[in-house]
């Protein structure tokens, strides 16, 4: 049969055949040469493209003769070198490679004397015929498998699964009709082998089949832990570890098997395959930020703050990059979703995170630090945008200023708190509209929805530094000042800024809530300390109205009442609302810097005034 396909074709010279052969070994060396050399220069790249052009070249020439028998094994080589150089140098995979891997297959067809019409024979189709020929040479299957292998790549990397569980059916032989068999497909898909004579090519089928190995493994296993089937998760893990596996590809695996265990409980397991994780040198920042997540779990405040530390360090430096002329398992794995475990992030979301916990955790000096450091880092380029995009790449300007003024509050840094809150307030208040045209807020600020809220918070901790510097003048009028923007808020701002954390996901008339409630506790308070306590009283009562069964509202007004020797109207607001307290507060998530607010204002002895006045009652009744 092939014998008669080729005297019925126009004969390829031996002497320009061997030449073509010739030019794609030296192509291939010279590719060879320059992968993995850590010399990135401008040179080296423009070699490479060179080559690239080199493949092009000889493939151009190849396709411009009528397709022949002896000259496939060659056409098809060039043809996967050509991809395979392609996709490296750009680092992805361009949508037209499609056309090089159906025109080669229409060429193998062409000298079967099969090829259909283009219009009735899609990509799956001209698998199938190709693969189900009878007359196909031998020598022709070690390309034509590597081709098979870059096709299979190409449609892993667009998630086209069930079009790669058919392809590897019909190269396997199997007869499974389910594509949830893909792991179990590629192993059982023995590609050929290619001879000593064979033309080079730059990864042969069998190294790009465990490159899918390795990539499926690891996606699977993926999946599997965020889904939360931890077992399954962590065979599939193990099975990409073993495999094909760059050692920047093994630092993830080893974290995920790290987060794994991590959620199965065993945290000391974990910790082994983290430290394995860093002992493989690319990059640090992964298994840090998994070991910071261990270490908090355990309790050990110490090792997760310098786990985070370590992390911005590594965020922040630089790695020298490599000539990569192959297709590596990096390339077939989407970019980690940032509800994904091995999201890491930037350096700045790294640093607020740093920042948060030692705020959270107390030390209020060091947090106070990383806050004015990243501010520092965030600022000290372009104009920074005040409100957070729909996926913020970043922390949002005006939170990390309400954050950080809250840490030089705590760290006891009142001057310091001042001159951040009077930074936010000539980045934001000047956005918005005059008090008498409050009304339209929401209309004129659709681009910062947020802006009300980070205007209000700006007040109430303002007036909290100035409380710190025995300032009540100046305090009560920033209370008042917050109390007078958060009062004035329309429903329609409610529902669109008071949940203004840009990572802390909070109920937004919850947040709105508990942030009046902190002003008029705040102002009550300074009320008190000034001797006023009907005024006190009024900012008391009002705290309760809004949120009831507020503990921290209900002691001041307790408290308050007791004082002024209005001992009936207590008994009949403990009565009215001993319930409510008796229950407990619901826990809701708030912005850091209003948690650290309600926490200054939250009475030490709250819990035992209020079980004293209770029993109290109960005597005299």
């Amino acid at each position: 049969m092939s014998s008669q396909i080729m005297s019925a074709l126009p004969q390829t010279s031996s002497s320009s055949l061997d030449l073509w052969r010739e030019k794609n070994v030296r192509l291939v060396e010279q590719a060879r040469k320059l992968t993995g050399d850590s010399r990135l220069s401008l040179r080296r790249q423009q070699l490479a493209q060179d080559t690239l052009e080199g493949f092009r070249e000889l493939l151009f020439t190849l396709q411009g003769l009528p397709a022949a028998v002896p000259a496939l094994p060659l056409e098809l080589s060039v043809i996967c070198n050509y991809i395979i150089l392609r996709t490296s140098l750009a680092q992805g995979f361009p949508e037209d490679l499609t056309q090089d891997v159906q025109r080669g297959l229409e060429r193998v067809l062409e000298t079967q004397s099969q090829l259909e019409p283009k219009s009735q024979q899609g990509l799956q189709e001209l698998w199938h015929s190709v693969l189900s020929a009878s007359s196909l040479l031998p020598e022709l299957l070690p390309a034509l498998h590597c081709l098979a292998s870059l096709q299979a790549i190409l449609w892993m990397s667009t998630d086209h699964l069930e079009d790669l569980a058919l392809l590897l059916q019909t190269l396997s032989g199997s007869q499974t009709e389910t594509s949830e068999d893909l792991l179990i497909l590629l192993k059982s898909w023995s590609p050929s082998a290619e001879k000593s004579d064979a033309p080079l090519i730059l990864q042969d089928a069998e190294d790009l089949r465990d490159v899918l190995l390795t990539t499926l493994a690891y996606r699977q296993g993926l999946q599997e832990l965020i889904t939360g089937s931890l077992p399954r998760a962590l065979n599939r893990l193990h099975e990409a570890a073993s495999g094909v596996c760059p050692p920047s590809v093994l630092v993830q695996v080893y974290t995920a098997l790290g987060t794994c265990f991590r959620k199965m409980g065993n945290p000391q397991r974990a910790l082994l395959y983290l430290t394995a994780a860093l002992k493989v040198g690319t990059t640090c920042a992964l298994p840090l930020l998994e070991a910071s997540r261990i270490y908090r779990q355990l309790g050990d405040t110490a090792a997760e703050l310098e786990s985070l530390e370590l992390l911005v360090e590594a965020l922040s430096a630089t790695h020298s990059s490599t000539l990569k002329l192959h297709i590596e398992v990096e390339l077939l794995l989407p970019q980690p979703d940032p509800a994904s475990p091995l999201h890491c992030g930037t350096q700045s979301q790294a640093k607020r995170l740093l920042a948060s916990r030692c705020l959270q955790t107390g030390r209020a000096e060091d947090a106070a630090e990383h806050y004015l450091d990243l501010l520092a880092m965030l600022l000290g380029g372009s104009e920074p945008r005040s409100s957070p995009p729909t996926s913020s790449p970043g922390p949002c300007i005006p939170e990390l200023c309400l954050e950080a003024a809250a840490a030089l509050i705590q760290a006891g840094r009142a001057p310091d708190a001042l001159t951040v809150c009077e930074e936010l307030l000539s980045r934001t208040s000047s956005l918005l509209p005059k008090m008498s045209l409050w009304k339209n807020v929401r209309k004129r600020t659709k681009e910062l929805p947020y802006c009300p809220i980070w205007v209000s918070a700006t007040h109430l901790l303002q007036g909290q530094a100035w409380s710190q510097l025995k300032a009540r003048k100046e305090a009560l009028s920033e209370f008042s000042q917050c109390l007078e923007l958060l009062f004035r808020a329309l429903p329609e701002d409610k529902e669109q800024g008071a949940g203004s954390n840009c990572e802390q996901k909070c109920q937004p008339d919850v947040a709105l809530k508990h942030l009046q409630v902190a002003a008029l506790l705040s102002r009550g308070l300074e009320w008190v300390a000034s001797g006023q306590d009907t005024k006190a009283l009024s900012d008391f009562l009002l705290s309760v109205q809004i949120c009831p069964g507020n503990r921290d509202g209900s002691f001041y007004l307790l408290q308050t009442l007791k004082r002024l020797e209005r001992r009936n109207e207590a008994t009949a607001f403990w009565r009215e609302t001993q319930n409510q307290l008796q229950q407990g507060e619901t826990i809701w998530s708030l912005p850091l810097y209003l948690e650290t607010c309600l926490s200054w204002i939250h009475p030490p002895n709250c819990e035992a005034f209020l079980k004293e006045f209770g029993t109290s009652l109960l005597e005299v009744s």
